[in-house]
């Protein structure tokens, strides 16, 4: 079963023209380098919980949308090849400055498959 590593952000939503041109271009790196699948979603049913939910995960603006996003790979062992590549490509170098969400509130993690249909 694939590896996965998942993401979750807030994209203020006078950015997201500019957060989808880059995120094309992150989706064409990661599958040059091998990743077997690249996916980017953009939420239209995130009601803010009262203790947990998508929006507070990522502390969400009123002017912010969330975004939850997977790229799959092969395994765990294959996911660190691939992302030691895609982080030496020119093509996703961003300066923190013109990224278009705070990556500080970005969460992110790798997770082994255990079901799949």
């Amino acid at each position: 079963m694939p590896y996965v590593d998942g993401f979750v952000l807030a994209v203020p939503k006078d950015r997201l023209d500019d957060y989808w041109q880059m995120a094309r271009t992150a989706g064409e790196v990661w599958m040059e380098h091998g990743a077997l699948s690249y996916v980017e979603c953009v939420g239209d049913d995130t009601p803010y919980g009262e203790l947990t939910s998508f929006p507070r995960s990522v502390q969400a603006k009123d002017d912010e949308v969330v975004v939850f996003s997977w790229i799959t790979y092969e395994s765990r062992e294959k996911r660190d090849e691939i992302n030691a590549k895609v982080m030496q490509d020119e093509r996703i170098k961003t300066p923190p400055a013109d990224m278009p969400f705070d990556g500080k509130r970005m969460i992110y993690g790798g997770f082994r498959s255990v079901v799949e249909f």
